[in-house]
């Protein structure tokens, strides 16, 4: 039997009127890296955000079974004490501070309330070990790239005992090798038993990552299929509703004469004039 760290069952939410979930099903099985894919507003984010709780328990219907009890979020904090983080696509870390100081905002290591920075600091080293992320701590998150903060955001997922990472586009900023690390990194959390829900619409890390994927398509859970049965083919069949044959149609052009052209523009640096 099946040991499924959660379950959704027959999920609605609406906005003003607009149902963007139509009794959305979804199974996710202890220590699998499952993928949901659809098309742009099929629900994907909106489903994610009931269960985290940004959209609270009373604004949807329908029951979340976490670790085989009915789970019912007000706010982040909640999900987030149960073990359940979801890192957004637009990285939620403050630039104007260090790496350390990110990693525990609002969870602050701290001692008769006077923060022990010696603690936070060890932490964080230990923290950044895990995600194999070699930089000093008090490095100021502007001062790293975007490959290097996706990191520091799944540390700070570590930071609060996550056992079901939810990635929201995580490799939608990075280029090929970093996302190619991260993947390594799920891969490796996955051996550790974390459970990982992924959402990108990059079908070929989808194929290459997951061990089953969930179709959405206008708020309603189209089919989830096995690893076996994945293949990009059949998961945009089932994003779209139906076959493409041809991914990128032929276009037909029809050049006319010349509108406008520039030959020979040179634009000179504002400060150093002998750049070009």
């Amino acid at each position: 039997m099946a040991d499924y760290i959660l379950e959704m069952k027959n999920i609605v939410k609406e906005f003003s009127g607009i149902r963007a979930l139509d009794n959305v099903n979804l199974k996710i099985e202890r220590g699998e890296i499952h993928a949901l894919c659809g098309e742009n507003g099929a629900g994907k984010s909106t489903l994610m955000n009931v269960l985290s709780g940004l959209y609270p328990f009373g604004s949807y219907s329908g029951e979340i079974i976490y670790e085989g009890d009915v789970a019912q979020f007000k706010k982040l904090k909640d999900s987030e004490e149960k073990g359940i983080v979801i890192i957004h696509q637009e990285l939620a870390l403050s630039p104007y501070l260090s790496i350390k100081e990110n990693l525990f905002l609002g969870n602050e290591q701290a001692k008769r309330g006077i923060i022990d920075w010696n603690l936070t600091e060890k932490k964080t080293e230990n923290l950044l070990k895990t995600v194999g992320l070699r930089v000093n701590p008090n490095t100021l998150v502007s001062q790293i790239g975007v490959g290097h903060q996706q990191l520091v955001e799944i540390a700070k997922a570590f930071a609060k005992n996550v056992q079901l990472l939810i990635l929201d586009e995580p490799t939608a900023a990075l280029n090929e090798e970093e996302s190619e690390n991260l993947l390594e990194l799920m891969r490796e959390f996955k051996k550790q038993g974390i459970t990982s829900i992924i959402i990108s619409h990059k079908l070929n890390e989808i194929v290459d990552i997951s061990d089953k994927i969930t179709i959405l398509r206008d708020g309603k859970t189209i089919e989830t299929l096995e690893k076996e049965n994945i293949s990009e083919e059949r998961i945009i069949r089932g994003m779209v509703g139906r076959d493409l044959t041809n991914r990128y149609p032929e276009r037909q052009a029809n050049i006319g004469e010349v509108y406008f052209e520039v030959k020979d523009w040179n634009v000179h640096h504002p400060i150093d004039s002998n750049r070009v």
